[in-house]
């Protein structure tokens, strides 16, 4: 018996390797110091622009939203959700993106497949200026089903200590200002899966698509339409919406002595979110403590600065709403 049929293949593990370097170089900045295939990744930060540099680290998967892309065979947007997830979690502590590293495992490595998922992530850390320095490759028979893969990834950005953004400076009556989500994003997957079992090829009245071609939507980034206003003063705080939905995040930032007064009907739902309302009977509580319901990203800002954060968010093509306000409890 050898290592391949005791279900490693080393061999594949080197094809993905060779699939995925010109892709993954193509991420590198300036400060990037090895290349793929190092031990370790080496990364030397610019604190030229701060002057008192923070390090701000996340790490995130995208649930079973894996399980879709497994079922209809795309493996191209995943990788996208994943960054893009992590990009959003340090985003809103003010933070900035450097660099990205994934964790990749599997029952049985397969190198097309996997690259897929890498290509996506390549994509999404070129849009957001961050580079992906290294990953984990694991190849686990008997821990996972032959078919079966995993994904995570950690995220390392940076924040001037004087601009952390974390909920501190919130107060009554300041203001929440929703931007859109693009679907489900990255949560609420095992719900929605359940909700459409042996139905993801079906397209339901109002979508455009079959349903599992709009479950894989990428979960967007809202680092290039938020980065300048992050010094801004007036911006006291910012949640992403994500499992929990968007009370359960937006409360994690307000102070004691606080809640949200939300208004429901303030944007337009997408439609995923109806039909599976109305396909799963789910009642309207799960709804909104599962799913974002088609706000991401919300921003809590002095209420006497909405009519210029508005403006600035419309000349950036972003559509943005006003969706409530912050109340004393």
């Amino acid at each position: 018996m050898d290592y391949k049929s005791a279900g490693v293949d080393i061999n594949a593990g080197e094809e993905f390797v060779r699939l995925i370097k010109p892709q993954v170089r193509q991420t590198f900045t300036s400060s990037v110091m090895t290349d793929i295939g190092a031990f370790g990744g080496f990364f030397r930060p610019d604190f030229s622009s701060y002057r008192n540099p923070v390090l701000v680290s996340s790490i995130d998967g995208v649930g079973t939203k894996l399980k879709v892309a497994s079922e209809i065979g795309r493996y191209d947007t995943i990788g996208a959700c994943l960054v893009n997830h992590c990009v959003n979690d340090i985003l809103v502590c003010g933070a900035r993106p450097m660099f990205f590293l994934d964790y990749y495992a599997c029952g049985q490595l397969k190198p097309a497949m996997a690259a897929d998922v890498v290509k996506g992530m390549v994509t999404a850390c070129r849009e957001n200026g961050c580079a992906l320095i290294g990953g984990e490759t694991a190849e686990m028979p008997g821990v996972y089903a032959r078919d079966d893969f995993d994904l995570a990834g950690t995220i390392v950005g940076m924040v001037d200590q004087e601009s952390i953004i974390n909920g501190k400076r919130i107060s009554e009556g300041d203001v929440m200002i929703g931007l859109p989500s693009t679907g489900l994003h990255t949560n609420g997957y095992s719900l929605a899966r359940k909700v459409f079992e042996g139905r993801l090829d079906h397209t339901f009245e109002g979508l455009e698509r079959p349903v599992g071609e709009e479950l894989l939507q990428v979960h967007r980034s809202y680092l290039r339409v938020v980065e300048g206003m992050l010094q801004s003063p007036e911006l006291h705080g910012m949640s992403h919406v994500t499992g929990g939905g968007l009370i359960g995040n937006t409360m994690r930032i307000v102070p004691a002595g606080m809640t949200l007064d939300v208004d429901w009907n303030a944007w337009p739902e997408p439609v995923i979110f109806d039909v599976i309302r109305r396909e799963g009977k789910v009642p309207e509580e799960d709804m909104r403590r599962t799913f974002n319901l088609g706000i991401g990203l919300v921003l809590i800002v002095e209420a006497g600065s909405v009519d210029d954060i508005m403006s600035g968010l419309k000349a950036k093509h972003e559509n943005a709403y006003i969706i409530g306000q912050v109340v004393a409890e």
